[in-house]
């Protein structure tokens, strides 16, 4: 329990620059869909989705290559200055490539009158590489603290620059309110960041090990794939709805700034997910030299699928107030309420799969990885362009599920012939449907048409009923935390 409890810690830290720091970022979400149309925030959700694919392009891999590869090897630093070169020189060739080709690469994403949002762009991405060793290093040596501080800082620059830009800027020089501030402060806070790192950028000590740079760039190669192709699976829908969509570009991007906006209203299911995996990759690696391992993994998957349901029943039990803050000047964004629930559940397979990925990592098995991913990228595509003409964006939410619950039984599958793990299935579907059933009856309270406040009262209260119920079921589990064991004590009839 001791190292489940030391994962929590280190969870919670990264947590609180994961989740906490873009939460507050996310935000100026309310602020993006308060000051622009959905036709403007769809090209800003699509400059994103680009800029998440060009980071899986100029990192490719490297970031768990280093930490499959410094568990093993005797010279940390020589993996950390191999990889880092690496990581400089391919970027600088990205980069002199994209900004070659960023007049067409501009009219690809139509917004031909700003090119220089691609310049940004690719800055923004190049600088977010350059940051992803150091961070590395900072995992790898248990400096969560400090992590979460630079992290933290940097999302509270973004959001300060954005004030600036937006409210402040405008005034002095006369000029009104343009979506580039969005980029502009993104890239300034990214620069700024590599600042803050300057002390893990001064380890690096200039070696280049050819031979171990093959080796980590053979190991990450299905990874690229992996990470690719998982990418492709969050991020091509707002491509796929701007090329299928019926309708004008300018109908295509308003559908695609509607579903994005209530896209992020899963966010607390992602970026719990994103908290979980920086301080379990590291964990994982470290354990599996243990005997208990693989007890231990299932011991972390249902904990881990406890919080995803509790995040599930935050979001969907509280849509009104989320619907109130989407359509607050703009009430187009109102239209695509309905699919947080489907994205929502679809994140809490994502988060599963993750967890259960840990075997093909483990076991070198990368390349099956790959193919599992690449599934999921076929259905998600292949589900999209057929239905989107049809149904809209309602069909990117539907895909979204069928992918991840594709990937997430397929690696059950295989992870339990290559590296079996005692996973409480019967016990964590109990949990979903739990949630799931949860929700059903808070939307048959919302058809008697009481105010908000009450339906926000029985929101409350179905999330106690889940919470008190976890704690009795899992009542030996919780005991061994002292804080639940305080809370467990004080009510007798669990």
């Amino acid at each position: 329990m001791s190292s489940i409890k030391k994962l929590a810690g280190q969870t919670l830290w990264y947590g609180l620059s994961n989740v906490g720091g873009r939460f507050l970022n996310y935000l100026l979400t309310f602020l993006h869909v308060y000051l622009f149309k959905s036709a403007e925030y769809g090209d800003v959700s699509l400059f994103y989705a680009n800029a998440a694919l060009l980071g899986i392009l100029f990192t490719y891999g490297m970031e768990t290559a280093y930490f499959r590869f410094v568990q093993d090897e005797k010279k940390p630093y020589t993996i950390y200055s191999t990889g880092f070169v690496s990581l400089l020189g391919t970027t600088i060739i990205f980069v002199a490539l994209l900004l070659f080709y960023r007049n067409p690469l501009a009219a690809f994403m139509h917004i031909d009158s700003n090119p220089e949002w691609i310049t940004w762009l690719v800055l923004i991405v190049a600088a977010d590489t350059l940051a992803t060793l150091p961070f590395c290093v900072l995992r790898q040596q248990n400096k969560p603290r400090k992590y979460a501080f630079i992290k933290l800082a940097n999302i509270f620059l973004t959001i300060g620059l954005q004030i600036f830009f937006f409210w402040i800027y405008p005034i002095w020089f006369n000029t009104t309110v343009n979506i580039g501030y969005v980029f502009l402060a993104n890239l300034i806070a990214s620069a700024l960041t590599l600042l803050f790192l300057s002390k893990e950028l001064l380890l690096i000590r200039w070696e280049f090990d050819k031979p171990l740079r093959n080796k980590m760039v053979v190991y990450a190669l299905p990874l690229i794939i992996v990470g690719f192709g998982g990418m492709i699976n969050e991020t091509i829908d707002r491509q796929l709805i701007l090329r299928f969509f019926e309708g004008t570009i300018e109908q295509a991007k308003s559908a695609n700034g509607i579903y994005s906006a209530n896209y992020k209203l899963a966010i607390l299911i992602i970026l719990f997910i994103q908290a979980f995996r920086m301080g379990a990759e590291p964990f994982f690696f470290q354990q599996s030299a243990n005997k208990q391992a693989p007890e231990t993994y299932a011991r972390v998957m249902k904990f881990f699928v406890i919080v995803c349901c509790l995040c599930f029943l935050f979001i969907v039990l509280f849509l009104d107030v989320w619907k109130l803050l989407l359509t607050t000047k703009h009430p187009e964004y109102a239209q695509g309420i309905m699919i947080v629930p489907i994205l929502a559940l679809a994140k809490i397979f994502l988060g599963i799969y993750y967890n259960l990925s840990i075997w093909y990592k483990l076991k070198d098995k990368n390349k099956l990885g790959a193919l599992i991913t690449m599934g999921g990228v076929a259905i998600t595509i292949v589900f999209n362009v057929i239905f989107i003409p049809r149904i809209g964006y309602f069909a990117s939410a539907i895909a979204t599920v069928l992918c991840y619950g594709f990937m997430m039984i397929t690696s059950y599958w295989l992870g339990q012939k290559y590296y079996p793990v005692p996973y409480a299935w019967k016990k964590l579907f109990s949990f979903i449907a739990l949630s799931v059933l949860l929700f059903g009856v808070h939307q048959l309270f919302l058809q008697l048409h009481f105010s908000i406040w009450i339906n926000m009262i029985a929101a409350v209260f179905l999330i106690a009923c889940f919470i008190l119920t976890m704690l009795k079921v899992e009542k030996k589990e919780f005991q061994e935390v002292p804080i639940l064991k305080k809370i467990i004590s004080r009510f007798t009839f669990l």
